[in-house]
């Protein structure tokens, strides 16, 4: 009787063994850096909602850093905003990624004031995301490329270099595609996001930060210096909660 115990004990160790390796297999494997966050920015004039998905790739031996990439669904609403001119030829004279540092040439800038704005974004992102001791995160992402779409706008066009053209309506639409240069070489809408995340639970998480969202619309007529893009950016406080499932 008591070998019969102690085979029984015996099986029963190395099933819960396996069990314990196979799970901690899973956990190491692709699902369990599988993220998904519902996040809320605004502030007087704006108000972002964003949904998105995020796969992330340890690299260290201690897998504290990671990359990655994901899908952001981006809703934005904006009220009574300036739209100024896009173009990175036209508010910095250049193109390369030297405009990050360029002087701004006010004098080619001219302003498109939108009342109401909404638009929405579907984007891939680029991800980096730094672990404190598990349940600690800070990270930083961006959007790289995607669409746009949203209703049309009609919007003042003011110009201080054009009286003749000052004050005139003009009809505007979404950019329709997205994508991340360098500084205004950027294209359409793009979100990034500076963020600390705690896990409250295993599986929870909540995330507080910054959001940097740029919104551009493309009016129907090509207004002053050939242009036809306007950009606005706001910079948002940040709550999320985070939901990984097979962690």
């Amino acid at each position: 009787m008591k070998k019969i115990v102690l085979h029984i004990f015996l099986i029963t160790l190395c099933v819960n063994y396996t069990q314990a390796q196979d799970t901690s297999h899973i956990k190491k494997g692709y699902k369990y850096n599988n993220h998904f966050d519902l996040a809320l920015a605004g502030t007087g004039k704006h108000f972002l909602a964003a949904l998105s998905w995020v796969h992330l790739h340890p690299i260290t031996k201690k897998q504290r850093f990671k990359i990655g990439y994901g899908v952001r669904f981006n809703n934005y609403y904006g009220n009574n905003l300036n739209y100024v001119t896009a173009p990175a030829k036209l508010t910095s004279k250049r193109t390369d990624p030297g405009v990050l540092f360029s002087e701004i040439f006010y004098e080619n800038i001219d302003t498109f004031f939108v009342s109401n704005s909404q638009q929405n974004s579907l984007n891939l992102s680029i991800n980096l995301q730094f672990t404190i001791k598990q349940k600690f995160d800070v990270g930083f992402n961006i959007d790289a490329i995607g669409v746009s779409f949203g209703s049309k706008t009609t919007g003042t066009y003011k110009s201080y270099q054009a009286p003749a053209d000052n004050n005139t309506l003009q009809t505007a639409s979404p950019t329709p595609f997205n994508l991340l240069l360098v500084s205004d070489n950027d294209i359409g809408s793009l979100n990034s996001e500076l963020y600390f995340r705690y896990w409250f639970k295993p599986r929870l998480a909540i995330k507080a930060g910054a959001s940097f969202f740029f919104s551009e619309y493309t009016t129907v007529n090509k207004l002053r210096l050939d242009n036809n893009r306007w950009r606005n950016k706001s910079l948002m406080p940040l709550l999320a909660i985070t939901y990984s499932p097979f962690r």
